[in-house]
């Protein structure tokens, strides 16, 4: 007879864990118990050796759904088990070591009840199993009990209780188990405060007359799991108008939700990977191609070739769209530029000039959580947005990164997150937004603190980004000073490039690969913005071997949003202007630039005044949209020109004439440096548009040129280096073309092209880069 201690760490709370293991122990005929505890579980078993051998191996294989066992650990029990059958015992308080579950979409057994009218769940927006429902976006506090969410405000009733103890149920200690009985409760409310009640609209509940509401052109605000989101019938343009005239979104594109597969693929092209990441426990929204069957009011996206769709993931939604056979807008439920609203409150306040009803619950949101948003690229889903499904998942770091302290890291100024590095992974923030907005910055303190506290975690290091006014940097260092702890800045696009090393399981002891970050901007160490990097770079420190030629942002952050500024920037970079005016004086673009106030901008250029150089390429796909007509005057959002200019490319035409149809850039080296300058770009296009060449052509051929100037690059680097793995990296590379045609053509050049996948491209993964970084440093110096 053998006695063991089995300790399982990883996604093990709150997901019918102790239940499985109840199960498994008693079909191998085992005595002995199991717990929740800070650490995750713990499973103390007698039997014969043989047996508990057994057991092991099918908790591994017969995991349940929404389980991840990251470790596992046996050792012989020294104490005396004094236990005749298998038990589960109540829970441990100790030292906070285990993760926090990501809320799961709605499973399809609760689905099922839902729409049973034989069911006690029938018609509950609320109804949820251990298989799914709400995790982070109800926590207070490890371990994952009831008493420790949102839920404790609601006592189980008799049936409730007798399925949470019933170790045979799928809800044995599904802690936010509740039914029509004892649980929260949805309504329905008029924003005008005017009393309303369902049987106005003859419906069976306050649930189903949101549905008729939709259907009348009514916006409605809709308190779901993580957030509150303004919905709308999306194929009447009069509704879809009004909505973004109303929350002063002007351009952005509107997520939207659809019943059911069946509803989406009348609009997009779907295709199996986009399938399964709609249907899994994460449901997330999912960029889709836009088809030619159908089509929703044009102010849902307007400029774009793709639809961001998702599938209900909660019983409310379901309910909802139970009657609805077309697809709806349910995009965030906020003033512009703050957080999605969470209190009922502060939606009546803040709400209420834009939506028409309110669908408010009882339940508590306590974390904010945004919807995820992927992409599939080739067959590889791209994270664009982790939140809702995902976070705060860990996420498991390569070897070598199993010994490190405690870090947090502090990320980026826009689309932030945070990052705890402990023993061998990363637990990475939800995404928490733009920090330059007070609002926003504000809440992402609350969720530092949040986190701070839900893993008991006392950072010993932070990093920051190396910009001196990253508000996330500021904080940092009071942080660090308040603690009197150590403070690590970290390179922006350094962070990057070691971000797509982690996610990829490049160990820590690697040789150097080569990292290409391209993005909007970040601070370089020589004290200018870079936004166009080649790096030689493993985890602990770089060397910059190539760049795009620096071009000065005219009016600094105003040419983010004034593609022109960058239009103009670039052909006096290039020392075109003269050459403008006398072949090309009758062009729109030129005529368009005469009419700004050109002797002020160039004082601005020649004193350096407001007009920092940056080497970007972010920038200089804007500066190419404006040029050729896209965005010119302005943009709502960072990225508009370019996600614009991406939609009207003709791919198909791209991939049979990438000879041909393809701008060309030049290459120098100075100042030990390579540097690739755009300006044979540049005279070739103002050639094009003066021959009045479409703009999909004009745009492919940008995409495609830019492409080849990058892998020209690169293979040159690569052969100069001796290097054979590279890093595709920065927000430019959620461009879906220039990142299929980069990888392909490096892919046939022979090179191993890392890409992102687990976290974004974007400065929502650059937390993680800068957690490693420094764990790597901190490696080395001991």
């Amino acid at each position: 007879m053998a006695t063991e201690e089995i300790r399982v760490g990883g996604t093990v709370q709150g997901v019918g864990f102790r239940p499985t293991v109840y199960r498994l122990a008693k079909a191998c005929g085992l005595t002995g118990d199991v717990c929740n505890d800070g650490q995750g579980v713990l499973i103390r078993v007698s039997g014969s050796e043989e047996a508990i051998t057994k057991f092991v191996g099918k908790l591994q294989t017969e995991c349940p759904p929404l389980a991840r066992i990251n470790q596992l650990t046996r050792i012989p029990y020294e104490g005396e088990l004094k236990f005749d059958n298998f038990v589960i015992s109540i829970s441990v308080n100790n030292a906070i070591k285990t993760e926090i579950t990501p809320d799961a979409a709605t499973c399809p057994q609760c689905q099922q009840e839902i729409f049973d009218p034989f069911s006690r769940f029938y018609r509950y927006p609320f109804t949820n199993c251990t298989h799914c429902g709400p995790r982070l976006s109800i926590i207070r506090a490890i371990p994952y009990d009831r008493c420790n969410t949102s839920m404790s405000a609601f006592a189980m009733c008799s049936e409730c209780g007798k399925e949470y103890h019933d170790v045979e149920n799928r809800r044995f200690h599904a802690q936010p188990v509740a039914c029509h009985v004892c649980g929260p409760a949805a309504w329905l409310e008029r924003a005008d405060g005017k009393s309303v009640t369902a049987s106005m609209f003859s419906m069976l509940d306050d649930v189903d007359a949101v549905c008729t509401l939709l259907q009348k052109g009514e916006i409605v605000a809709i308190k779901g799991l993580g957030g509150i989101h303004l919905a709308c019938d999306a194929t009447q343009e009069i509704v879809v108008h009004k909505l973004r005239q109303r929350k002063k979104r002007y351009h952005k594109p509107f997520a939207l939700m659809a019943r059911d597969i069946e509803i989406i693929e009348q609009y997009c092209i779907v295709n199996a990977k986009e399938k399964e990441l709609l249907t899994s426990s994460a449901a997330p929204i999912v960029l889709l191609q836009a088809s030619d069957k159908k089509q929703l009011a044009s102010s849902v996206a307007p400029g774009q070739n793709t639809l961001g769709f998702m599938l209900p993931y909660t019983p409310l939604h379901h309910l909802i769209l139970r009657r609805m056979n077309r697809p709806i807008v349910l995009t965030s439920g906020n003033l512009v530029d703050e957080p999605q609203c969470i209190d009922n409150d502060e939606v009546r306040e803040k709400l209420g000039t834009i939506a028409d009803y309110f669908l408010l619950h009882n339940r508590e949101i306590i974390n904010r959580v945004d919807d995820s948003v992927v992409r599939v690229i080739g067959d590889k889903a791209q994270t664009i947005r982790r939140a809702r499904g995902y976070a705060p998942a860990s996420i498991s770091l390569p070897l070598g990164f199993h010994k490190v302290p405690q870090i947090l890291a502090m990320g980026s100024e826009l689309k932030n997150t945070f990052c705890l590095l402990r023993e061998g992974e990363a637990i990475l923030s939800q995404h928490l937004g733009d920090l330059e907005k007070a609002a926003t910055f504000n809440a992402y303190q609350e969720n530092l603190n949040l986190y701070l506290n839900l893993f008991e975690y006392n950072p010993e290091v932070i990093a920051i980004d190396k910009h001196p006014e990253y508000l996330s940097s500021k904080l940092g260092k009071e942080l660090a000073d308040t603690n009197q702890i150590k403070i690590y800045p970290i390179q922006h696009h350094h962070a990057h490039i070691a971000a797509c090393m982690a996610e990829n399981g490049i160990p820590l002891d690697s040789s150097p690969i080569l990292g290409i970050a391209l993005d909007g901007l970040g601070y370089g160490d020589d004290g200018t913005l870079w936004g166009g990097e080649f790096l030689l770079a493993d985890y602990r420190s770089f060397k910059r071997l190539a760049t795009f030629k620096s071009v000065a942002m005219v009016g600094g952050k105003q040419a983010i949003y004034q593609p022109w500024r960058n239009t103009y920037a670039q052909l006096i970079a290039a020392n075109l202007w003269d050459e403008c005016e006398q072949k090309y004086a009758e062009l729109e673009i030129f005529k368009f630039l005469k009419n700004k106030p050109l002797k002020l901008l160039n004082q601005l250029i020649n004193k350096g005044i407001n007009s920092p150089p940056a080497s970007s390429v972010g920038r200089l796909f804007d500066a190419v949209a404006a040029a050729i007509g896209i965005c010119r005057d302005e943009c709502s959002y960072e990225g508009q020109a370019a996600i614009a200019m991406e939609a009207i490319v003709d791919v198909s035409s791209l991939n049979n004439n990438k000879e041909t149809l393809t701008y060309p850039f030049s290459f120098s080296f100075l100042d030990s440096i390579y540097c690739i300058d755009p300006r044979p770009m540049w005279l070739a296009l103002l050639y094009d548009l003066q021959q009045q060449i479409p703009q999909a052509v004009m745009a492919a051929k940008f995409h495609q040129g830019l492409a080849n100037a990058i892998v020209q690059m690169v293979n040159h680097l690569c052969e100069e280096n001796l290097i054979y793995q590279v890093a595709l990296t920065g927000g430019v590379f959620q461009n879906c073309i220039l990142l299929e045609q980069v990888t392909k053509q490096l892919q046939t050049l022979g090179k191993k092209v890392l890409t992102h996948s687990l976290v974004p491209a974007n400065d929502g993964g650059l937390s993680l880069g800068q957690a490693v970084i420094v764990a790597a440093q901190l490696i080395h110096e001991s």
